[in-house]
């Protein structure tokens, strides 16, 4: 069940939050971001694999990710799913909403997670009166839609290691922009997870991973992972494998 929390004064905000650099662009003046304080009135808690929102629910707000993390899914009349999308703490979820104004995805948490509300309403006033908020805003759309594109060059020109070691290191990069060591993290999805996310089967995710352990670009221990060759990560996205794996 949904846990809502209406904040306070005594309450974490962006000026004092950790993940405060990822969302709030810098050089506001104190005014300025006593207005973006204002803004976010309330957070919400969310169990581990509950639905937050569904396809076809309104876009009333967007939702920044203070703790956990989510997953983005499509699923047709069939019942297939597909995953569309994984989101960390500082990353905003509800973005691919604003064309329709509706969801365009159901979003599930991978882990327990909290997030901010940013209500439509209240963000569309605060942009106007903080140019450089408009801005960030669209900085951050600009790499969702990047983020999208790049999954259909995976899956459309990438063979099955190459998505693997491409998901690893964009991980990687993700985790280093949140201030955590880029070398080393815990995955939050499953490897059949993974495999659903990048087009392969979950055998062949977990294949490909013990092959770069053998090979010394990772070590990995259940869902810790360790990159070993990050160099080595990168070559193999480079260039064509010698043996194709299926």
């Amino acid at each position: 069940m949904l846990k809502h929390l209406l904040l306070n004064k005594e309450s974490t905000h962006c000026s004092t939050c950790m993940l405060g650099h990822l969302c709030v662009p810098g050089g506001l003046t104190p005014s300025e971001m006593h207005r973006l304080t204002e803004l976010i009135k309330e957070r919400i808690r969310i169990p581990k694999g509950t639905l937050f929102f569904k396809v076809g629910d309104p876009l009333t707000a967007i939702y920044s990710i203070r703790s956990g993390s989510m997953k983005t899914q499509l699923e047709n009349e069939s019942g297939h799913v597909q995953i569309t999308g994984f989101f960390l703490a500082g990353e905003l979820l509800g973005l691919d909403g604003f064309s329709e104004g509706t969801h365009l995805s159901n979003a599930i948490a991978l882990e327990d997670t909290e997030v901010c509300v940013l209500r439509l309403s209240d963000l569309d006033t605060l942009t106007q009166e903080i140019p450089a908020l408009q801005q960030q805003f669209w900085k951050i759309l600009s790499k969702e839609i990047s983020r999208s594109h790049n999954l259909v060059l995976s899956l459309g020109a990438m063979r099955s290691e190459q998505r693997v070691a491409s998901f690893l290191l964009n991980l990687s990069t993700r985790f280093t922009n949140l201030g955590y060591s880029p070398n080393e993290f815990i995955l939050r999805m499953s490897r059949e997870e993974i495999g659903n996310y990048l087009g392969l089967t979950l055998e062949t995710v977990s294949r490909l991973l013990s092959r770069f352990a053998k090979e010394g670009l990772i070590r990995i221990h259940q869902r810790q992972v360790q990159l070993l060759s990050k160099s080595g990560l990168h070559d193999l996205i480079k260039h064509e494998p010698n043996i194709k794996t299926k």
